[in-house]
């Protein structure tokens, strides 16, 4: 009877120690596949696949060939083509090809047009890849005088230039992720960069000029830096550096709201129809669309080209907020018409543009930085104004590994780690069981063998 209890024992126990392999082998998988990328590894979109692959055959196959391209409501890259050659082209590549009139080469060529007639304010344009048309829009400011001599202008172009008025205001959104303070009237915080000795906030242009001092928007609040480089208009961009030269803890964090926050691994450049996403400190966390790149926008101040044109709403205070998707980069908030009540269009100025031009790379996290597009906790912290820095309002987890924290990194199903305690707790169970075994049958032969000398 001892006997049989001992082989039911022995046998739960290697069952058990069997269950704990496989159940921790499939706790590393699963880590495994959900381990966050290499930093050193170039960060990816969902819709930067396809708009990577776009962007390579329009340039493959030239401008007098195509037209643009875009992603679909399913994710795939779209390309616009001018001859049946460049479609079985855009085909062979895994692509859908649609066949349009009109070059890239003839939409620019319109635009450049646009662009040498008398400049209008309130009005904007930008090639539409999937009318293969460039769209001309006039605000409730132009005139009609203005607005018959632009419509003169376009017919001259062609049939592909589309006229249409908007009773909403092209406009600077003066006054994003967090409110920073000047003489100038109140921005947005965008993104954090460094050039390798100091670190800086990269915002919008036409918050301020070079020199312009930035406070926080709390009481308390002390100054957060200068305005020491940008360029508006023509371009919308500044850099402005901290008044103690570092960024500080979570850098990398832009603020959502509700002391919630979205960790930032590169930028990236985006492709029209790709959801995008724009914080502010005037109407917090939007989404949308981009519905055309290379737009142009004629504000009261001056012309802007180049810009991002996308469906998000914004309002004044959003000035120089971040725009992102899956945790990339992709531009600073430019300016735009409607509101978040109508809804409207908004400008963004890229962001690998003004980086280039300013000399500075973005400040993201290291191998142990969180996935792009996960969330992170964002904290308020006192001093500053910019998204991710101290006192930016998004700071990422500290340096120090307190009790809560290692708890929680023992029960992230991303770490490897618990799977791996599980794994090597059943090897020794397993090895346990098998020793303890040898030596009972060891001591019972011992036993018999003795027994049957004597």
């Amino acid at each position: 009877m001892r006997h049989a209890r001992r082989r039911i024992v022995r046998r739960v126990a290697r069952l058990a120690a069997v269950g704990g392999l496989l159940l921790g082998g499939t706790m590393v998988t699963r880590a495994v596949a959900s381990e966050p990328p290499d930093a050193s590894a170039a960060p990816r979109t969902l819709a930067e696949t396809p708009s990577g692959a776009g962007a390579d055959l329009v340039s493959r196959l030239g401008t007098d060939r195509t037209a643009g391209h875009w992603v679909d409501s399913d994710g795939r890259p779209v390309v616009a083509v001018t001859d049946e050659r460049a479609a079985e082209a855009v085909r062979r590549a895994g692509a859908t090809a649609k066949r349009v009139r009109h070059s890239m080469s003839e939409l620019r060529s319109a635009a450049s047009t646009l662009g040498s007639a008398p400049r209008v304010a309130g009005t904007a344009w930008a090639p539409d890849y999937r009318s293969n048309e460039v769209v001309v829009r006039g605000d409730r400011t132009v005139s009609g005088s203005d607005w018959s001599r632009l419509t003169g202008v376009a017919e001259g172009i062609g049939g592909f230039v589309r006229m249409e008025r908007t009773e909403a205001t092209f406009t600077t959104r003066l006054n994003g992720a967090e409110p920073i303070l000047s003489t100038a009237g109140r921005c947005s915080a965008g993104f954090n960069v460094t050039d390798g000795t100091s670190d800086f906030i990269l915002t919008a242009g036409h918050c301020g000029p070079t020199g312009s001092v930035w406070f926080g928007d709390r009481p308390g609040d002390g100054q957060v830096g200068r305005t020491v480089a940008g360029s508006f208009p023509g371009d919308d961009f500044s850099l402005v550096e901290y008044a103690d030269g570092k960024a500080g803890d979570g850098a990398d964090v832009v603020a959502v709201g509700d002391g919630k926050g979205v960790r930032i691994t590169g930028a990236g450049e985006p492709a029209v129809g790709q959801r995008v996403f724009r914080s502010g400190s005037t109407s917090g966390l939007r989404d949308g669309r981009v519905t055309a790149l290379d737009a142009t926008v004629n504000y009261p101040e001056g012309t802007v080209t180049g810009l991002i044109e996308t469906d998000v709403c914004a309002e004044p205070g959003d000035s120089g907020g971040p725009m992102f998707s899956e945790g990339v980069a992709l531009g600073v908030t430019s300016g735009g018409s409607g509101d978040c009540a109508r809804g409207g269009t908004t400008f963004f100025q890229p962001l690998p543009e003004a980086m280039a031009s300013l000399g500075v790379r973005l400040i993201v996290p290291g191998r142990e930085g969180a996935a792009a597009g996960t969330s992170a906790p964002a904290g308020q912290a006192p001093g500053t104004g910019a998204p991710g820095a101290s006192g930016a309002g998004a700071s990422a987890p500290g340096a120090g590994v307190d009790g809560s924290t290692l708890l929680a990194r023992l029960t992230d199903r991303r770490n490897i780690g618990p799977g791996l305690l599980v794994v090597a707790g059943s090897l020794v169970a397993l090895v346990a069981t098998r020793w303890i075994r040898e030596e009972q049958d060891r001591k019972a032969y011992r036993r018999r063998y003795s027994a049957t000398w004597g």
